[in-house]
């Protein structure tokens, strides 16, 4: 490769610094909104926990709540989809649109999908406990 003329070795090496700073600079504010997006599950999956003991002990639906839910599971969804954290991903979008329209899947697609709250958790923490030995 040529060197840019007008351009001295120590602006291109400057420019290199520049760029490797940035790139970890990146790498730690990606590696921070991995860590605030699987806390965020863990928060959501307890909220929705509390909703459904809710819905047990009163057998009444809140479809404010229920809209809650939809949005902050579909917008989790959004968030690891954007950081690529595609299977915990495609399990919020799910919850999301369970929560939205209940008869949308069926009971053994819902077992199949692997969306119990628990699962979500856990998958979560291992997640999280993973990028905090990294």
């Amino acid at each position: 490769m040529a060197p840019i003329p007008g351009t001295s070795f120590s602006e291109l090496l400057t420019h290199a610094v520049r760029w490797l700073s940035n790139l970890q600079r990146a790498k730690a504010m990606r590696k921070q909104d991995s860590i605030s997006a699987l806390r965020k599950v863990i928060s959501a999956s307890r909220e929705t926990s509390v909703y459904i003991r809710q819905l047990n002990d009163e057998g009444k639906r809140e479809h404010k709540t229920e809209r809650h839910l939809t949005l902050l599971w579909t917008e989790l969804g959004f968030a690891l989809e954007d950081l690529g954290l595609h299977k915990l991903a495609k399990r919020c979008q799910i919850s999301g649109k369970h929560w939205a329209d209940p008869e949308h899947y069926s009971k053994d697609f819902l077992s199949k999908a692997n969306v119990s709250l628990d699962k979500m958790e856990r998958t979560a923490r291992s997640l999280l406990t993973e990028l905090n030995q990294h």
